[in-house]
């Protein structure tokens, strides 16, 4: 157990985690913001294009980073819960290679069932930050996330923090089982039959695609997850299942797809640049901060 939590690992996990969060958080917000409104609002906000010139010229251009600066905190705090739970589980369970071939393709059902895990414990951390970015989104006009925290705390009390707790499970569960697994099969794949491909750039590629498959398995599960997070009168458990049933009749099944343009545009740079910053966030601290 003392080499799963070591303090070398663990603060090389957190440091290198926040560096690909940063990135991640301010390359991806345009986006995310134009994917909550088309969500919540799809009436209005139909099209990827229209919609980033209904909210450019009705709140200026500041407005496509709504809610950038608790994303930045929450998704630090999430990378950091994310990539050090699943870091960690390699750590305890490193793959047994006694019965095969060194030399051999590795488990690549292990990260995926692994990022399953992971999605679990990440959702907890992020549920709060979540919530109030939810919030923020979808409020017109000028808004601060203290605004919208006094709001949630006065409506529905402390729980009003955790509300929608079930949809952010089904949500991170799926996300990361294909967001871990398809970055380590998709970097396995590109060592094996482009071996002349830069690292840098397999990184990078390879946590686009991830980024980007990940959000088509779990995007179902999101769009009911933002609808019940931006409302004030949320559960914290109970919710979830009868707005995905409201969508479904209200919109068909591909209701729960709403806003998928703009998530995928998203996914690809946003995750390229996180699993770079966070692959050159090990380098840099292996190198100048903590050499082994």
């Amino acid at each position: 157990m003392a080499d799963v939590f070591n303090t070398r690992d663990v603060s090389r996990d957190i440091f290198s985690a926040t560096i690909g969060a940063i990135t991640c958080a301010y390359v991806g917000q345009p986006l995310d913001t134009v994917k909550v409104r088309m969500q919540t609002m799809p009436k209005v906000y139909s099209g990827i294009g229209t919609s980033f010139a209904h909210i450019v010229r009705n709140e200026g251009a500041t407005a496509l980073w709504k809610g950038a600066v608790p994303t930045t905190l929450g998704m630090t705090a999430e990378n950091a819960m994310a990539f050090g739970v699943n870091e960690a589980l390699k750590r305890a369970f490193p793959e047994d290679k006694s019965s095969k071939d060194v030399n051999g393709p590795p488990n690549m059902i292990r990260p995926f069932q692994m990022g399953a895990i992971t999605g679990c414990c990440s959702a907890l951390v992020l549920l709060p930050s979540e919530v109030v970015k939810a919030k923020i989104q979808v409020a017109v006009g000028t808004v601060s996330a203290r605004d919208i925290m006094k709001q949630m705390l006065k409506e529905q009390g402390i729980k009003s923090m955790f509300c929608g707790l079930d949809s952010q499970l089904a949500r991170d569960a799926s996300f990361y089982a294909v967001f871990f697994g398809g970055y380590e099969l998709s970097c396995y794949l590109f060592r094996t039959y482009v071996p002349s491909m830069p690292e840098e750039l397999n990184f990078f590629i390879s946590g686009g695609l991830a980024g980007m498959f990940g959000w088509a398995c779990a995007m179902p599960f999101d769009v009911p997850k933002t609808n019940v997070q931006s409302r004030y009168d949320t559960k914290v458990v109970g919710s979830y299942l009868p707005e995905m049933g409201r969508i479904v009749r209200k919109r068909g099944i591909l209701g729960l797809y709403d806003g998928l343009g703009p998530v995928l545009i998203r996914a690809f740079p946003a995750n390229a640049a996180l699993f770079l910053g966070v692959e050159m966030g090990k380098k840099f601290f292996d190198q100048a901060l903590w050499a082994t």
